[in-house]
């Protein structure tokens, strides 16, 4: 059996700071600063917007998403709801624990429940590239 291509931790939490869940700019810098404290690479700007076109009004809120050489990062918040739903996704090990952390404590979340789920155990990290005889 082969290693985990990388973990998927997902993050859902809630009794957060209110202001925060309906911060757009909270979001934006969360995801801009994320990656480098633990130790990824950021590819892209994160790209943060606020939905309120929902059939549900009370299920608006700030999505964002970040893109890391490693795979992504994004962020739901459902600011009327108290919720906050977040993705970690990574070809590489990371500190969890220091993700978890930092996003617990920056949402000030007092109910949190976590997943992490080793993906990839089929991924063939051992083929060799494929040449092209012209």
């Amino acid at each position: 059996m082969n290693e985990p291509f990388g973990p998927h931790l997902t993050i859902d939490a809630s009794q957060c700071d209110a202001e925060k869940l309906k911060d757009h700019t909270f979001v934006y810098d969360i995801l801009d600063q994320l990656p480098t404290a633990i130790g990824m690479t950021k590819i892209m700007p994160p790209y943060v917007v606020t939905y309120r076109e929902g059939k549900v009004p009370e299920d608006w809120g700030i999505s964002g998403f970040v893109m890391i050489a490693e795979s992504h990062i994004s962020i739901h918040t459902f600011p009327d709801k108290d919720y906050v739903f977040i993705d970690m996704f990574s070809c590489r090990e990371f500190d969890i624990d220091k993700a978890l952390d930092i996003l617990i404590s920056a949402f000030g979340a007092k109910r949190v429940t976590t997943n992490i789920v080793q993906r990839g155990l089929e991924f063939p990290r051992d083929m060799q590239p494929v040449r092209v005889m012209a």
